[in-house]
């Protein structure tokens, strides 16, 4: 079933956190934080709607980086409910996709928590004093391959923000799976 992220909260300030990511190291927000904004994308290995899009994702955000927005992705999602989104298997999507940018493991889910992340991909796009000013949808493909004239939603959001400190006024929700939760 299909989960949708709620509409955006006016200067909603991002918490800040401390996560492992699949290069040994471990990652906080102030160390990603781009000089111009920040994209923080809740993924996971499995979904449908992310692998429809992570190909994607990853080139956008190339040209994201070199317009100084730093770009983390963090997958949150129970690997004991869901093994094929265990930190190894994130290595593995990671690498097959060329991601070349921090993929780190929320395993408590605090971190998805705090920020209100519903599904998969969920983007958070932040200026540069990290708030709020983007979530919605990377494009309007959704899980359909994207041809040439689908409008890249997400990289003129985010551009957007890097030149003016704004998001665009209409943002249109990001869809995907849901996060799954470890059981109570």
């Amino acid at each position: 079933m299909a989960v949708t992220t709620p509409a955006r909260a006016e200067d909603w300030t991002a918490p800040g956190f401390t996560l492992p990511g699949i290069d040994g190291r471990d990652w906080s927000l102030s160390e990603l934080r781009g000089e111009r904004g920040t994209l923080v994308a809740f993924i996971c290995n499995h979904c449908p709607y992310v692998i429809a899009i992570i190909d994607r994702l990853v080139c956008d955000a190339a040209l994201l980086r070199a317009d100084g927005i730093g770009v983390v992705a963090i997958n949150a999602n129970d690997p004991e409910q869901y093994p094929e989104d265990s930190f190894d298997n994130m290595k593995v999507f990671a690498r097959t996709h060329r991601m070349e940018f921090p993929y780190l493991f929320d395993a408590s889910q605090e971190v998805a928590r705090a920020w209100g992340a519903v599904c998969t991909p969920d983007f958070f796009g932040l200026d540069r004093d990290g708030r709020l000013r983007y979530r919605g949808r990377l494009d309007e493909s959704g899980r359909l391959p994207a041809g040439p004239e689908v409008r890249r939603e997400l990289l003129d959001a985010m551009r957007l923000v890097a030149a003016t400190g704004r998001g665009p006024d209409i943002q249109v929700p990001s869809m995907g799976c849901s996060i799954k939760w470890r059981e109570p």
